[in-house]
C-alpha cells in the first residue's frame, strides 16, 4: 500500500462512524461489521472477504489512539487526499515527496506522517530482489472467546479456530504454478514501484506491470490464481492471563495475519467474555459474595463460615447488632493482581427470614416482641417525615 492510499482512504466511512466517535463507538461498529462480513459467515464470497480486510484495516488504525491521531493529522494536512488542480488524482508517493524536499528531517512533515506511513514496513527487511524496506506488516485480527469465571481468575490456555490469509501451500506463496518460478518485473526491476519526474519532483506509484509485487508470474498457480495468498483455517493456542475481566481485550503480539515479502505478522486481539458464577461476583480486583445469616446471629453476633473461590472456607466474626446488608472485607482472597498479590473478598451478610416456624419458635418470637414493645424503631422516621420539611 502506498502512502497515497493511507491518506485518501476514509476509515471513518468504512466503519460508518463520525470523526468524533468514541473508542467504544468504533469498537461497536467494527464488531457488528466483522460479524457480518467474516469469511466464516460468507464462504466463497470474495467481495465479503475484501470488505472484511478493509474493515480490519480501518479498525487497526482508529482503535489505536496514537495511530488515529497521526491519521487525522495527515488527512487534515492534505484535505483527505492530495489532489492535483482540476480534481484529478496525482499519482505520487507522499513519503518520496517529503524525503526529497527535506521534509523527512527532524521537525519536518516526514516526522508527523512517518509513524503512519512506515508502520507496515520493516527497515532493512529484504524484498524480492534484496532491496531494503519492501516488507509489509500483516493485518491485525480480532476474535472472541468465552471462559468460565474460575478460568478468568486462574488463567487458561484455549484453542481458537482462526481463518486468515496465509501463503498459498500449493505454490509456497510465489503465486506461480508448481514447477515454474516468477521472474523479476522488468518494468520496476523488482522494487514494486515506478517513478515519474514531474519538474523538480520524483513521484512514485505501484508498478502496473506487477501490481506492486516486484515479481511477474507467467504461469499462475491454479489454487491462488497468482496472488500467492490463500484463505487458511488453523487452530491457535491462546493464553488468557489470570485475573482477566469480562469484556477485556487481550493482545497477542505477532499472532495475526502474516506479513508480505518478509514483513512481520500482525497482532491478534481476543475479546474475552466471562460467564457468571452462581455464588461469586466481581468488583474490580475484588470478589464479592452474599452470605445469609439468621436473625439471632445478626443481633447477638456469631462466627460465620464464608466460602472462598477455589479454596477452603474462612471464618468471619460477625459483630453483634449487625444490620441487614452489612459488608465485611476478607483480605487477599480476591482476584489476582499484576504485582503478584490478590484483591479482597467482599462479604455481604443478609438476614434470612424463615417462611415457616415451629410453635416453639413462634412462641419465642412473641415473647421477644412483648419484651421489646417499648422500642419503636420507626419513631424517628415518622417524626422526620412530619416535621423534616418545615
Amino acid at each position: 500500500m502506498s502512502t497515497k492510499d493511507y491518506v485518501e482512504k476514509d476509515y471513518y466511512k468504512v466503519l460508518g462512524v463520525a470523526k468524533d466517535a468514541t473508542t467504544a463507538d468504533i469498537k461497536k461498529a467494527y464488531r457488528k461489521l466483522a460479524r457480518q462480513y467474516h469469511p466464516d459467515a460468507n464462504k466463497g464470497d470474495t467481495k465479503a472477504e475484501e470488505k472484511f480486510k478493509e474493515i480490519s484495516e480501518a479498525y487497526d488504525v482508529l482503535s489505536d489512539d496514537k495511530r488515529r491521531k497521526e491519521y487525522d493529522e495527515a488527512r487534515s494536512l492534505f484535505g483527505g487526499g492530495f489532489r492535483a488542480p482540476g480534481g484529478g488524482g496525482f499519482p505520487f508517493d507522499l513519503g518520496d515527496l517529503l524525503n526529497n524536499q527535506g521534509g523527512g528531517g527532524a521537525g519536518g512533515l516526514g516526522d508527523i506522517l512517518g509513524g503512519l506511513f512506515n508502520r507496515g514496513r520493516t527497515p532493512g527487511q529484504p524484498g524480492p530482489t534484496g532491496t531494503a524496506g519492501t516488507g509489509r506488516r500483516g493485518s491485525d485480527i480480532e476474535s472472541e472467546a468465552s471462559i468460565s469465571f474460575m478460568q478468568s481468575i486462574d488463567g487458561v490456555t484455549i484453542p481458537l479456530r482462526m481463518t486468515s490469509e496465509q501463503p498459498c501451500r500449493a505454490c509456497s506463496g510465489t503465486g506461480a504454478k508448481a514447477g515454474t518460478t516468477p521472474r523479476v518485473c522488468p518494468t520496476c526491476s523488482g522494487t514494486g514501484q515506478t517513478s515519474t519526474n514531474q519538474g523538480g519532483f520524483a513521484f512514485s506509484e505501484p508498478c502496473r506491470e506487477c501490481k506492486g509485487r516486484g515479481l511477474v508470474v507467467d504461469t499462475p498457480c491454479p489454487t491462488c490464481h497468482g496472488s500467492g495468498r490463500a484463505a487458511s483455517t488453523h487452530t491457535l493456542q491462546a493464553r488468557i492471563p489470570s485475573g482477566v475481566k469480562d469484556g477485556q481485550r487481550i493482545r497477542l503480539k505477532g499472532k495475526g495475519a502474516p506479513g508480505e515479502r518478509g514483513g512481520p505478522s500482525g497482532d491478534l486481539y481476543v475479546v474475552v467474555h466471562v460467564k457468571p458464577h452462581p455464588v461469586f461476583g466481581r468488583d474490580g480486583d475484588n470478589l464479592t459474595v452474599t452470605v445469609p445469616v439468621t436473625f439471632p446471629e445478626a443481633v447477638l453476633g456469631a462466627d460465620i463460615k464464608v466460602p472462598v473461590l477455589g479454596g477452603m472456607p474462612v471464618t468471619v466474626k460477625l459483630p453483634a447488632g449487625s444490620a441487614n446488608g452489612r459488608t465485611m472485607r476478607v483480605r487477599g482472597k480476591g482476584a489476582p493482581l499484576r504485582d503478584g498479590g490478590r484483591g479482597d473478598l467482599l462479604v455481604t451478610f443478609e438476614v434470612a427470614v424463615p417462611v415457616q416456624l415451629s410453635e416453639e419458635a413462634t412462641a419465642a418470637l412473641e415473647s421477644f416482641r412483648t419484651a421489646t414493645a417499648d422500642n419503636d424503631v420507626r419513631a424517628d422516621l415518622l417524626k422526620q417525615a412530619n416535621h423534616g420539611g418545615a
